[in-house]
C-alpha cells in the first residue's frame, strides 16, 4: 500500500503555510519564485534527459515508436508533447502518441479515478505497443497505479521505457531511465499541475527536442522540416529557403510550389542543384537528415 502522506508531491511547503492571508502580489511573487525550482530540478536531471533522448532516436530510428502515458496533468502533458511534434518536426500523428487515464474525454473534464486503474494502464499498452517502441510514463507522484502497471506491460513487450516523476525516491529500476524531478512541496499541496508540471514540460520539451535533433530533423536551429499550413508558416518556409538555400524571394517561392511546399525539399533543390524528385532521394538516402544531404 502506498503512504500517500510520505509523497513528497503531497508535503507541505513551510513558504506558504499562510498563503490563503497573503496579499495577491505575495501569492504571485511566491509561486513565481518556487517555480524558479522546476528549472533546477530539470537542470538537475540533465545527463537522464539525455539517456532517455538516445533511447528515443534509437527507437525511432528503427521504426519504433513513442508514446507518452500519464493521468490527470501528466496525462495532459503527454498529449500536448505528442500533439506538438507534427507541426514541430513533421512526423506522422502515429509516430508520437499520447494515452491519458480515462480517455480522450479527460483532456478537458478530469477523471481523478481513473489514474488507479492499472488493468486499464496495461491494456492500452496491449492496444497499441509493440516491441521495439518506447513508452514514456509520465506520474508527478511516481507511484499512480496506471501509468506503472503500463510500464510494467511494456517491459513485457519489448519496448523501452522511461518515467517522468517529481519523487526523487522512485526506483530506478521503474523504467529503464528514470527522470527524476526534484522540485519540493508545492505552494498549493499536492496540486502537481504548479511547479511539477512546470518541470515535466521543461523535461519533455528538451527530450523531444533532442531527440528529433539527433535524428536530423532540424538544421542548425532551424526547423526545416515544417509544412506551411498557415500563412505565418508560409512566411517562415520562404525566409528558410531563401536564407539556407541561397536564392533569391522569387526563386524562393518557384523552389517551395515545385517541392509540393516542403521547405526542406526546397532547400535541398537549392542548395544541390537539383530537382524535387532528386532532392527527395537525396534526403532519403541521408535519413531524412539536411544536414547529411548537403554535406
Amino acid at each position: 500500500m502506498t503512504s500517500w502522506a510520505r509523497l513528497l508531491t503531497e508535503s507541505r511547503n513551510k513558504r506558504s503555510e499562510r498563503l490563503d492571508t497573503l496579499p495577491t502580489s505575495r501569492v504571485v511573487a511566491l509561486l513565481l519564485d518556487e517555480d524558479r525550482r522546476a528549472l533546477v530540478a530539470a537542470m538537475g536531471q540533465k545527463a537522464a534527459i539525455a539517456r532517455a533522448a538516445v533511447v528515443v532516436a534509437d527507437a525511432l530510428q528503427r521504426g519504433g515508436r513513442i508514446v507518452f502515458l500519464g493521468a490527470g496533468t501528466s496525462g495532459r502533458m503527454g498529449v500536448l508533447e505528442a500533439a506538438e511534434c507534427p507541426p514541430t518536426f513533421d512526423t506522422p500523428p502515429a509516430l508520437v502518441q499520447a494515452v491519458i487515464a480515462g480517455g480522450k474525454r479527460t483532456v478537458f473534464r478530469s477523471s481523478e479515478g481513473a489514474e488507479d486503474n492499472g488493468a486499464d494502464g496495461a491494456r492500452q499498452i496491449r492496444k497499441r505497443v509493440r516491441p521495439g517502441d518506447m513508452v514514456v510514463g509520465i506520474a508527478a507522484s511516481g507511484v499512480t497505479p496506471f501509468v506503472r502497471a503500463a510500464l510494467r506491460e511494456a517491459r513485457k513487450r519489448g519496448a523501452a521505457t522511461a518515467l517522468v516523476t517529481c519523487n526523487p525516491d522512485v526506483p530506478a529500476s521503474a523504467a529503464r531511465v528514470v527522470i527524476a524531478l526534484a522540485v519540493g512541496p508545492e505552494v498549493l499541496t499536492g496540486s502537481t499541475r504548479l511547479k511539477a508540471g512546470t518541470a515535466t514540460k521543461l523535461a519533455l520539451n528538451t527530450l523531444t527536442t533532442a531527440s528529433f535533433a539527433r535524428l536530423g530533423k532540424i538544421y542548425g536551429n532551424r526547423m526545416v522540416d515544417l509544412r506551411p499550413r498557415s500563412a505565418k508558416l508560409r512566411a517562415r518556409a520562404l525566409r528558410l529557403v531563401r536564407q539556407l538555400g541561397r536564392v533569391t524571394p522569387r526563386e524562393a517561392e518557384r523552389l517551395l510550389k515545385a517541392s509540393g511546399a516542403s521547405a526542406k525539399v526546397a532547400i535541398a533543390m537549392a542548395r544541390l542543384g537539383v530537382d524535387a524528385s532528386e532532392a527527395r532521394r537525396r534526403l532519403k538516402t541521408a535519413a531524412g537528415s539536411l544536414r547529411r544531404a548537403l554535406e
